[in-house]
């Protein structure tokens, strides 16, 4: 099934789940989904552009009636995911989250999009807790975010194919070059899938701090476990372990000073 020419989903191929009260059909017949889907789609996306808080509505309405008609079928649940994440009703959104956290996957691009929510929902509840996080870095070591109490720490999801995470590196290696020896410390979660070609990317950019690396790309296991759904994304974890910025990008050094001083 080709759902290039449906551009609304292109984009927001993360959406949530509900499970309506009414069907389409009832007990008749179902036509096939493709044909159902192209139909709504150009519903949907004359309703967003008349009007995003009217689109969003009809996207949730369109998103709750697919999935109670093709439970099977992925795209209504990442309908629903994308009303989660674009929805300014924050009680609303994190509701669709966790209805669709609770599900049970069918098929594989069921639980990828299950997988994001899970993580979506999981980014948001993280600020100001401890945050978990430990694994083996590509160059052998060990690496446990609870164990680095005392320092400030920078989570940085990037990948050598993203041109803006390029561009943060200078001012990323400016701060970590003057606020190391004063307890600031960089993890880095490459959403690479290139083995080699990250291994000489961080040797000629002389990157000294540990890299996690999974080889999955997008698919990388700690980029979904924790929500993230684009890059550049940089966080920071204070000196008692706790996250508290997930936008670490907007200065960056003022930041780390600060929390450092704390």
């Amino acid at each position: 099934m080709n759902f290039k020419l449906l551009p609304v989903f292109a984009i927001i191929l993360s959406a949530p789940f509900f499970f309506p009260s009414n069907s389409l059909f009832g007990k008749e017949e179902k036509p096939p989904f493709e044909e159902v889907f192209k139909k709504m789609d150009a519903e949907v996306r004359a309703a967003l552009k008349k009007d995003r808080k009217e689109g969003l509505k009809e996207l949730e309405r369109v998103g709750n009636l697919l999935s109670k008609d093709y439970p099977e079928e992925h795209m209504p649940y990442a309908m629903l995911n994308a009303v989660a994440r674009m929805t300014p009703d924050q009680e609303k959104s994190l509701r669709i989250l966790k209805r669709l956290s609770a599900l049970e996957g069918a098929n594989p691009q069921i639980d990828r999009v299950i997988s994001q929510a899970k993580g979506e929902l999981k980014k948001r509840e993280a600020l100001g807790k401890p945050l978990d996080m430990k694994f083996t870095a590509l160059d052998g070591s060990e690496v446990d975010i609870s164990k680095m109490k005392g320092k400030v720490v920078l989570i940085d999801f990037w990948a050598t194919w993203c041109g803006p995470c390029i561009r943060e590196i200078p001012s990323v290696k400016k701060t970590y070059d003057e606020l190391n020896t004063r307890g600031f410390e960089i993890v880095g979660i490459s959403l690479d899938s290139d083995k080699a070609k990250l291994e000489d990317f961080i040797a000629k950019n002389e990157m000294p701090w540990p890299q996690f690396f999974d080889g999955k790309g997008w698919k990388t296991s700690l980029a979904q476990e924790h929500g993230i759904s684009s890059i550049p994304a940089m966080w920071l974890v204070d000196k008692k372990g706790n996250l508290i910025d997930q936008n670490a990008r907007t200065d960056l050094e003022e930041k780390v000073k600060k929390y450092l001083a704390m």
